[in-house]
């Protein structure tokens, strides 16, 4: 059997392989026949011989493979055995950390003849979902305005989430509801300083300082994901607040946004008009929708979406 554990979310990706390898040593006791294999520092020899090995246990083997993809050798020699190892009585997990190409030959057969999962990072209903859950296994509740403060300001990082419902979990009694106010007190909003001189040379309708401020968060090593989903969420932001403006109520107390967050995108909300806000913000969302659905790739996203600016 060949399972095979893909995507970004490594956070999902690695509990479900803790899961299996657990499950695996609740069955087979003496843990002797769980073997580690980094293909990268491996030759698929190593592999062979751990199959080929008689267990004295006469246990299943379950034996995990790391950096699989990126061992050029150890791959192409694991590609000619795929349909056998398929048949295997032992467990073969391949688990991959690394962006993985679609188009790859491995991936293809791997989607065929093994059973395949793919952890991407969970977006809005499926990631409070989580949160919700994450909060019910650790005995506490988790209210709506504490749950909407706690996705933006953390968004899809699962690490930094599971340690923030921790934090605010053991900061509440067993069995009282995380509140806004907890998140509000304890959790610091995932936003730096600098994307907001960003936002600000995008919203200037200023070209070519945005264009040299992006570069500038690429080159010290910003995923062009993370800076698309910031413009995302700060212009989803901006057209809150202006919506509230207009209506002559206060942003600080009716938006349910960070203070931070609120006295930063005031002065940018002054560039727009709620109209123009809506209409830049669904050429947002239709560029974030490409990429997602592989039209795009996020860096060329970035360039085309300050363009259409």
């Amino acid at each position: 059997m060949i399972i095979f554990l893909y995507g970004p979310d490594n956070y999902r990706s690695g509990r479900k392989l803790k899961t299996i390898i657990e499950r695996y040593k609740k069955i087979h006791k003496s843990g002797l026949n769980l073997r580690w294999l980094d293909c990268q520092k491996s030759d698929f020899g190593d592999l062979e011989r751990e199959i080929n090995q008689t267990s004295m246990f006469h246990e299943k083997k379950l034996l995990v493979l790391n950096n699989l993809f990126s061992a050029k050798d150890f791959k192409r020699k694991f590609l000619e055995k795929v349909k056998g190892l398929k048949d295997s009585q032992d467990i073969v997990v391949i688990y991959e950390r690394d962006k993985v190409a679609k188009k790859d030959s491995l991936f293809t057969s791997l989607k065929k003849h093994a059973q395949a999962q793919e952890f991407n990072p969970l977006q809005g209903p499926q990631l409070k979902r989580w949160v919700r859950q994450e909060a019910k296994n650790l005995g506490s509740g988790i209210e709506d305005d504490a749950l909407t403060l706690l996705s933006d300001f953390v968004q899809d990082d699962l690490w930094q989430m599971a340690n923030e419902v921790s934090k605010l979990s053991n900061f509440k009694k067993r069995g009282e509801a995380i509140q806004g106010k907890d998140v509000d007190l304890l959790v610091k909003p995932k936003i730096e300083p600098d994307i907001f001189k960003t936002i600000d040379a995008i919203a200037s309708r200023d070209k070519k300082r945005a264009l040299s401020l992006l570069k500038n968060h690429l080159d010290k090593g910003d995923e062009p994901l993370y800076l698309l989903a910031m413009i995302n969420y700060q212009f989803r932001n901006l057209l809150i607040i202006s919506d509230i403006v207009s209506r002559g109520l206060s942003p600080y107390s009716s938006s349910g946004l960070h203070p931070f967050v609120v006295r930063k995108s005031l002065a940018l909300c002054r560039k727009f008009t709620v109209p123009e806000l809506k209409k830049v913000y669904g050429k947002i969302f239709q560029v974030d929708l490409d990429v997602k659905t592989g039209k795009i790739e996020p860096e060329t996203a970035l360039d085309l979406l300050i363009t259409k600016f």
